[in-house]
């Protein structure tokens, strides 16, 4: 109230000093267009009498010049005239004029002195009169004063009625003003304040859970976004702390982020956690003149960012954003999430070359096929190999630097890219404990034998201490493939390689999700359907009762062609489902350098445009592809109004998608379609398992999906919920880290050159 009430003081003040200000300036411009227009009728007044009186004047007697003055004077009834000699003297005219001592002192000798015209405003007998002197002259000669006299009272009564009305006018108009921006401040921003006080409150008190409306914009665009954060920080905080009273009570051991953080404070004491993976957390990329953060799509971006966001630290990732080097440091680095820094990111630059031989070349057209059993053949060309080994010993190089000053530092290694590293690693730094997770599957020795550095790339995955794949058939194929091309001891009871003084441990650790997901800023004020559906359903005309979704970075073993198809044989089977049910599918495009891939996106394109063509009507079609990068706020929403998710993978190391969507679904309804070739149909035994080469099999099991009583849905939900609680990204990263920090390192004796 008080902040009110200096406000409407101020603006009162504001708008007496402002009305007076302008009514004054408007006085004085008033008073000079009057006191000009005296002068011009006065001026023009004397000039015609001028040469008239000063011929009478010579001539003698005086009784002509009486008759000219006083015809004037008729003729201006309010002006008097009167002629005064070149001494002063009074010659004719009102006599009244000549009794004024101030005419005679103020305008009489300065007229004939300084041969100019002199007005001004004087006091007269009570009224208010001005005063014009005109000098008159014969040949140059000075030979009188001719001075005119007019009632002035009634132009300083129109002053005064203009000052009085345009200070009226300005001090009303002001007053509008103010009163209008007293009350948009209470509407836009007082007001607005005063609900998130109550809101925040509510919070506090553990009576609200859901944001309100915050307005949004430059004002209240900064606090909108703090105050979003803080809420959403302060409903997890509290939802933990309850989780963690829970488990106090039921004497469980459900992972959380605290209980990581706390975890991994315990076993690296002061030591920071570095990571490194070639996809970075955050990306910044131009677009239309200004720059954006963007999450690139991918598992591993989702299940690592929570651990960094969790324990701290330095993730070491290639830097591929076109504005990603503006926004960083000289050296790189940048804090990040944008809104909420909590660790680290450092950036590797890679030049053209070295990115087509590394990545495209060696990682994806070589190991990426070699590893995925999907029939594409792999190409193994020796420049990319000497490429991958260039970036291996760069990012070497910039994690050594990082390190220099620590003792027995904590590396995470992440995935297929960085074969090598480990060992570039260690023969730097023996003391590090390294740890590399391999994140897509490992093939049989048959295989991978088909890969002519293949002794290469077990020398490098064996100089980690720990070696961690999704799931156990993945370790035994990758302890096969040791025993068949190395010479190395394998203890298959502790699942441990000894190779020159070198111990790794090969353990399975099947990577996850958070759980429960943390709602994305901004999504609380999105009521489902989400933009995005509103535009590719109910753009349709009407409402479909089913949808199925499907969330995928395009890739030819994700099975999407084959997705599409089993939709099509679901009609031809069912269809009473026409109209009634359409499939949305996410695709993110990712490595359309490499030709496979830049021919798979037109031959997705081309088999749902085949299909729809085949089934559409005039208001519906089937399936719908959406071709971008999708945030996760949007796939999130798409999530919790599908009935069910397709995951059909031909081969895959575990799939983060699946877990996702399950993950989403806090309304515990919904049904998991999911391929028998994930990592996640090990874990996820509630979803409907398929062979996604079956698609009579998938077919029907949409046929499931739709059909499926609400009481059972609820059922398969939430003993997949359960699982997700036991095993989710938190007790991944404890688990691994943990185990790593246990593992006794011993310097090797010697490593075989890679």
């Amino acid at each position: 109230m008080k902040i009110t009430l200096r406000l409407i003081i101020s603006l009162l003040g504001s708008a007496i000093l402002v009305a007076s200000v302008f009514s004054y300036f408007q006085y004085q411009n008033e008073q000079q267009q009057l006191t000009a227009g005296l002068v011009r009728q006065a001026s023009g007044l004397a000039s015609s009498m001028e040469t008239s009186v000063t011929e009478l004047m010579e001539s003698g007697p005086h009784e002509r010049l009486t008759n000219l003055l006083e015809r004037y004077t008729k003729r201006v009834p309010s002006t008097g005239i009167a002629v005064f000699d070149t001494q002063g003297v009074f010659v004719e005219g009102k006599e009244w004029i000549d009794s004024s001592t101030v005419i005679r002192s103020r305008y009489l000798p300065g007229a004939g002195n300084n041969h100019d015209e002199l007005s001004g405003y004087e006091t007269l007998g009570g009224v208010r009169r001005f005063i014009f002197a005109l000098p008159l002259f014969r040949d140059e000669q000075f030979v009188g004063t001719l001075l005119l006299v007019n009632d002035a009272s009634d132009t300083d009564q129109r002053l005064s009625d203009i000052l009085r009305t345009d200070f009226l006018r300005l001090l009303v108009l002001a007053l509008f003003i103010s009163v209008m921006t007293v009350l948009m401040i209470r509407w836009s921003i007082i007001g607005p304040i005063a609900q998130v006080a109550n809101w925040i409150q509510g919070l506090r008190l553990g009576k609200e859970r859901f944001p309100i409306n915050i307005p949004r914009g430059d004002i209240l665009g900064p606090l909108a976004k703090e105050v979003t954060l803080l809420a959403r920080n302060l409903t997890l905080a509290r939802a933990s702390a309850e989780a963690e009273a829970r488990l106090r009570v039921e004497s469980e051991s459900t992972w959380t982020s605290e209980r990581l953080r706390e975890t991994i404070r315990q076993e690296l004491g002061a030591k920071n956690l570095y990571l490194i993976s070639n996809r970075e957390p955050y990306l910044h990329q131009k677009k239309g003149g200004e720059t954006s953060c963007i999450v690139p799509a991918g598992g591993l971006v989702t299940a690592l960012d929570p651990v960094m966001r969790s324990c701290g630290g330095l993730w070491i990732a290639h830097g591929s954003g076109d504005a990603d080097m503006e926004t960083s440091d000289q050296n790189g680095k940048l804090a990040v999430p944008p809104d909420e820094p909590s660790y680290t990111l450092k950036r590797v630059w890679l030049s053209r070359e070295e990115e087509e031989g590394y990545y495209y070349g060696f990682s994806n057209e070589g190991i990426w096929p070699l590893c995925h059993i999907t029939h594409t053949r792999p190409i193994f060309r020796a420049e990319d190999w000497k490429q991958y080994q260039v970036v291996n010993q760069k990012f070497a190089d910039a994690l050594l630097e990082e390190i220099k000053e620590e003792e027995e530092p904590i590396v995470l290694i992440q995935d297929y890219h960085f074969a090598l590293l480990p060992y570039l690693i260690k023969t730097q730094r023996p003391d590090a404990r390294v740890a590399l997770f391999w994140h897509i599957p490992w093939p049989n020795p048959e295989s991978f034998g088909i890969c002519p550095w293949k002794r290469e790339l077990l020398i490098g995955l064996l100089s980690s201490d720990l070696l961690g794949f999704h799931i156990q058939y993945h370790c035994n194929n990758f302890l096969e493939s040791v025993d068949q091309f190395l010479e190395s001891k394998i203890d298959w009871e502790k699942f441990s390689v000894e190779r020159n003084g070198q111990f790794t441990f090969v353990k399975p650790f099947p990577i996850s999700v958070a759980y429960p997901v943390a709602e994305s800023a901004g999504e609380e004020n999105i009521a489902p359907p989400s933009d995005l559906i509103a535009k590719t359903v109910q753009a349709l005309g009407k409402t479909v009762p089913y949808i199925g979704v499907g969330v995928d970075r395009i890739d030819y073993t994700k099975g999407i062609a084959e997705r599409y198809k089993a939709i099509e044989r679901f009609f031809e089977k069912y269809p009473e489902f026409k109209q009634k049910m359409v499939f949305v599918e996410l695709g993110a495009p990712s490595r359309t350098h490499i030709k496979r891939y830049h021919d798979l996106l037109a031959e997705i394109e081309q088999t749902a445009n085949e299909i729809n063509w085949k089934l559409q009507t005039l208001r519906w079609k089937p399936i719908l592809y959406f071709e971008s990068h999708h945030d996760h706020a949007r796939i999130n929403l798409l999530y919790k109004a599908a009935r069910f998710c397709m995951v059909t993978s031909l081969h895959d190391g575990m799939n983060l998608v699946a877990k996702e969507f399950v993950a989403s679904r806090n309304d515990d309804d919904g049904v998991l379609i999911l391929s028998q070739f994930t990592g996640a149909a090990r874990e996820l035994q509630d979803a409907l398992i398929v062979n996604p080469y079956d698609i009579d099999e998938m077919a029907d099991a949409i046929y499931q999906a739709v059909t499926m009583p609400d009481a059972d849905r609820k059922e398969r939900m939430q003993r997949m919920h359960a699982e997700l609680k036991e095993y989710n990204i938190y007790r991944w990263a404890g688990s691994l880290v943990s185990t790593l920090c246990r593992i006794r390192v011993k310097k090797p004796v010697q490593l075989e050159t890679a």
